[in-house]
């Protein structure tokens, strides 16, 4: 049975990911990496409009470029939400002058992008959003707080979604700006650690940010369509990659159940077979939906669904497979010295949010409902 990567590769890979880290230590970066892609004509590639992006390609060779980017081991990329969301976004809502100022700045891997959406009092429903934005002279000033915004630490530009028509509820009266992160005393990005010992998210606090008035997406108060329409970019040729490195962590589960005699037990082997068959069917459902998403508007959700649930059981059996050997790390740690993970460890530990982040499961089974099923809507209460 086929778990997507045979044994030699993926000691191969470990010495791989194990160069990188030491190296990136050293001061081999990600963002000379996103400048090294660039450079090569790799960021962009399925941006058919106005000569932005570095090549033309087909869905199909967008798809095996980014599966074949999985495979190869290659640093993770900090330059994904600007290439994959900011940039489809700025091609279907924003202006000339929007796509030539930002888009070949992202094409050549030299502006990195994080993402202003949800609040601590608006998560997954993101027509909650209380963050200010007043018009003022050439632009707007931008008060609020925005939390679990990944790379937030690392961007040069945020867009947020901030209420910009005084009075306004829900959805309406909000509007998508283009802020810059350099704003020494009016941005502040504090890390939030995670149960993994690492920080991949932040909270970003805005005390009289500055946004220009000509960087808002679509047009003031039309916020909430550009919103929508983004997260239509969310999920797409993203997710068959994201699906090989869960085949690659699905083989590591595998081996580590056979190492440990795991395997032995005919629960174990049927829980291993059944997610490698689930993993095959969201494959197959991936590749049925792709680029289809108008056609299907449950699918995005589906797919979010689907893979969430599927990644925290196999974080969990990763676990249960490794018994008592699990509950140990790798290197011995103090209360002083940050705790070190294991692949298994990092897997479970990680996997918890899978359900919250992008979207709570809840929240998408409401979309489902409502969108899908056409199910009565679910009451917002008085702000409805």
């Amino acid at each position: 049975m086929d778990f997507g990567v045979a044994p030699e590769d993926e000691v191969f890979r470990s010495e791989v990911r194990d160069w990188l880290g030491a190296h990136a230590e050293a001061g081999v970066d990600r963002r000379s990496w996103e400048r090294t892609l660039g450079a090569d004509g790799w960021i962009g590639i399925g941006w058919a409009e106005g000569g932005y992006g570095n090549r033309t390609a087909t869905l199909t060779q967008q798809v095996a470029w980014a599966e074949e980017y999985a495979r190869s081991v290659a640093p993770p990329r900090s330059g994904h939400i600007g290439e994959n969301l900011l940039a489809p976004t700025l091609i279907a809502h924003g202006s000339s002058e929007q796509k030539a100022r930002f888009l070949p700045a992202v094409a050549a891997g030299d502006e990195l992008w994080c993402q202003g959406y949800s609040e601590p009092g608006a998560g997954s429903d993101l027509a909650g959003v209380r963050t200010v934005a007043v018009r003022e002279a050439g632009g707007y000033r931008i008060t609020g707080q925005k939390i679990w915004t990944s790379l937030a630490h690392e961007a040069d530009w945020c867009f947020v979604l901030a209420r910009t028509e005084a009075g306004s509820r829900r959805h309406h009266g909000l509007s998508f700006l283009l802020v810059p992160m350099d704003q020494p005393g009016r941005i502040e990005v504090r890390p939030i650690r995670q149960l993994t010992g690492t920080s991949d998210f932040n909270e970003v606090f805005f005390d009289g940010a500055h946004a220009r008035v000509e960087h808002v997406v679509g047009g003031e108060g039309n916020g909430w369509r550009v919103a929508m329409s983004l997260l239509g970019f969310e999920r797409g040729v993203s997710t068959l990659a994201q699906q090989i490195g869960f085949a690659e962590e699905l083989g590591r589960v595998v081996r580590d159940a056979v190492r440990s005699g795991a395997a032995d037990d005919p629960v174990v082997r049927e829980r291993l077979v059944r997610l490698w068959a689930e993993l095959r069917v969201m494959r197959w459902n991936a590749l049925r939906t792709l680029g289809n998403s108008a056609a299907e508007p449950g699918a995005p959700s589906v797919a979010k669904l689907l893979w969430a649930g599927w990644h925290q059981r196999l974080g969990e059996l990763a676990v249960l497979v490794r018994g008592a050997a699990a509950s140990v790390g790798p290197a011995g740690w103090s209360a002083a010295a940050p705790y070190e993970l294991d692949a298994a460890q990092h897997l479970f530990l990680f996997s918890r949010a899978d359900t919250v982040y992008g979207g709570s499961d809840q929240v998408q089974r409401t979309i489902i409902a409502e969108r899908v099923l056409g199910l009565p809507r679910e009451p917002k209460g008085a702000e409805s």
